[in-house]
C-alpha cells in the first residue's frame, strides 16, 4: 500500500528506520531486528540506501524481502549521488518490479571524502528535480526529508522552508524529518511550512541518543543544537553507558509524549539497527500503529 493513502486514512502512523549494514555485509542480524520491529505493528520501515554502489544492491534486497516475505510496508531511500538519469530510471524499474511503491526522494550527502555535493554530470543537483523525475515517470508515492534546524548548506530556516517548498511543489506525497532533540525546534518548522503554503502530513524523526560516541556523528549531519539538560547529562553519563542508555530512551520516550499531546501525525523512530530500544519507546506509549 502507498503511504499516501495510509496517511488519507489514518490521524497517526509508526514507522522505523533500518540501514544496510556496512562493515561484515551479513543481513542477518538486521532481519532479526526488523522482524522483531515488525512485531510492533509499524505502518511502514523505511531501508537506507548506499550512494556509489556502496549498499545499493543490498538495500534493494532488504527492501524486497521486507515488503515481499514479511509482508511489511517499506519505504526505499533513493540520493541522486552519483547517478545519471539513466541510473535513476533503471534503479526505479527494480524497485517497481519488486512491488515497492514508496520512495523517499533525498539528494544525498557528498561522497565520501569530499566537503562539498556536486552534481553527477547527467543526474541531478536537487532533491527537487528528483522528485519531479520520479512523479513525471513513474507511479510511485513520494517522501522527502525536512530538517527542523535548517539544512547545513541553508543560508537559515526560513531559506531552506523555501527549498522544502519547491520539492512539495515538485510531486512529494509527505516530508519525514531529520533528526532533532528540541521538540520546540520541529514546532516552530512545522509552523513555518504551513505558513509557507505546505500542506503535506509532517512526520517527525525521532533518534533515541544512547551512547556519547553518537554525538560527533549526530553534529555532522547537520544543524542539531543539543539541549542543555541532555548535555550535561550525557557529561555525567560518559563513563557509565548502561545508564546513559535508560536516559536516553527515557529522553526519547518525554520527546514522543510530547509530541503526540501535540498531535503530530505520526512517529518514524531511528533504530540504529536495534529493536530494544524502539520497542521500550513504543511499549511506554501504548501505542501501535494498526488496528
Amino acid at each position: 500500500m502507498k503511504i499516501c493513502d495510509l496517511l488519507e486514512k489514518k490521524r497517526f502512523t509508526l514507522s522505523f528506520e533500518v540501514f544496510p549494514p556496512v562493515r561484515d555485509g551479513s543481513l542477518d542480524a538486521l532481519f532479526r531486528t526488523i522482524r522483531e520491529l515488525k512485531g510492533l505493528s509499524p505502518d511502514f520501515i523505511s531501508v537506507t540506501y548506499g550512494a556509489g554502489g556502496s549498499t545499493r544492491d543490498m538495500s534493494l534486497e532488504i527492501a524486497s524481502k521486507v515488503k515481499n516475505e514479511y509482508g511489511q510496508e517499506v519505504l526505499a531511500h533513493l540520493t541522486c549521488v552519483d547517478s545519471k538519469r539513466e541510473d535513476i530510471g533503471r534503479i526505479l524499474g527494480d524497485f517497481r518490479r519488486e512491488g515497492i511503491e514508496n520512495i523517499l526522494a533525498l539528494r544525498g550527502d557528498p561522497p565520501k571524502g569530499e566537503k562539498v555535493f556536486s552534481p553527477t554530470p547527467g543526474g541531478f543537483g536537487y532533491a527537487n528535480e528528483l522528485v519531479e523525475f520520479i512523479r513525471d515517470r513513474n507511479d510511485f508515492c513520494i517522501g522527502v526529508a525536512g530538517y527542523p534546524e535548517g539544512h547545513i548548506e541553508a543560508p537559515g530556516l526560513d531559506e531552506d522552508i523555501i527549498h522544502l517548498k519547491r520539492k512539495v511543489d515538485a510531486g512529494a506525497d509527505f516530508i519525514i524529518t531529520q533528526l532533532f532533540l528540541d521538540n520546540g525546534d520541529f514546532y516552530r518548522f512545522r509552523d513555518l511550512a504551513r505558513a509557507r503554503g505546505i500542506s503535506i502530513p509532517i512526520i517527525p524523526g525521532v533518534f533515541p541518543i544512547l551512547n556519547v560516541k553518537q554525538i560527533p556523528r549526530i553534529i555532522s549531519l547537520g544543524v542539531v543544537k543539543i539541549p542543555k539538560d541532555l548535555e550535561r547529562k550525557m557529561s555525567e553519563l560518559a563513563e557509565k553507558p548502561e545508564e546513559m542508555g535508560k536516559y536516553g530512551i527515557d529522553f526519547a520516550i518525554r520527546q514522543v509524549q510530547d509530541l503526540i499531546r501535540n498531535e503530530v501525525r505520526g512517529l518514524h523512530l531511528y533504530s540504529m539497527n536495534r529493536s530494544g530500544p524502539v520497542i521500550s519507546i513504543v511499549s511506554a506509549i501504548g501505542f501501535k500503529a494498526k488496528g
